[in-house]
């Protein structure tokens, strides 16, 4: 676990600590990043298959986050009835919506440069795969500062999965009074339920 800084200034310190994050999860190589991979997803369809979820969000990989695609195109292959979304993330501020997608359908890129579903209804996910640049017990995470996870997560009341590799566990994210904690987090060590603040 990487230790707390000061948190004399949490905006500081949270950008510190998503450019520390970002680096070490680019640094990685192939062949860690696929043995990383390999347990996450283990932990992640353990905890998938329990609570069942027939709509499943989850977020096209950038920047190194973890690679879910294989992991969903299975997942979808397993049962007809299941659906796998991605966000679109709106041109204002505001919540997300997320629209249906199937492996190998074309995508544009969006405004950062992330492939997307162009049309299609909107979906309320059941679970959304929340990818973490940096996380704690509580369930608190740090993404990249556009607030669009804790917008949407204000609106919709899906089971929320912060996904990350365990050198990005800290004891603190100095998370924010609009900040949306996650109820699990799953890395390559296991699937953690969130713990209340007051509890730890």
């Amino acid at each position: 676990m990487a230790p707390a800084a000061s948190a004399s200034d949490p905006a500081e310190q949270r950008r510190a600590l998503r450019a520390r994050t970002i680096a070490a999860r680019q640094a990685l190589t192939a062949t860690h990043r696929a043995a990383l991979m390999r347990h996450l997803e283990t932990h992640l369809g353990e905890l998938v298959a329990r609570q069942a979820p027939t709509s499943l969000g989850f977020c096209w990989p950038y920047r190194g986050e973890p690679d879910l695609r294989v992991w969903v195109t299975h997942w979808l292959a397993a049962d007809s009835a299941r659906v796998a979304l991605l966000p679109v993330v709106p041109h204002q501020a505001g919540p997300m919506e997320f629209r249906r997608w199937t492996p190998g359908m074309e995508m544009p890129l969006d405004r950062h440069g992330i492939p997307h579903p162009a049309e299609g209804e909107p979906v309320v996910p059941d679970m959304i795969l929340v990818p973490c640049n940096a996380f704690d017990a509580a369930g608190y995470r740090v993404g990249y500062g556009g607030g669009y996870f804790d917008r949407t997560l204000a609106v919709m009341d899906p089971v929320a999965v912060g996904l990350g590799f365990e050198f990005a566990r800290v004891d603190d994210v100095w998370p924010q009074s609009h900040d949306r904690p996650m109820d699990w987090i799953v890395t390559e060590a296991g699937a953690f339920p969130a713990q209340p603040r007051n509890m730890r």
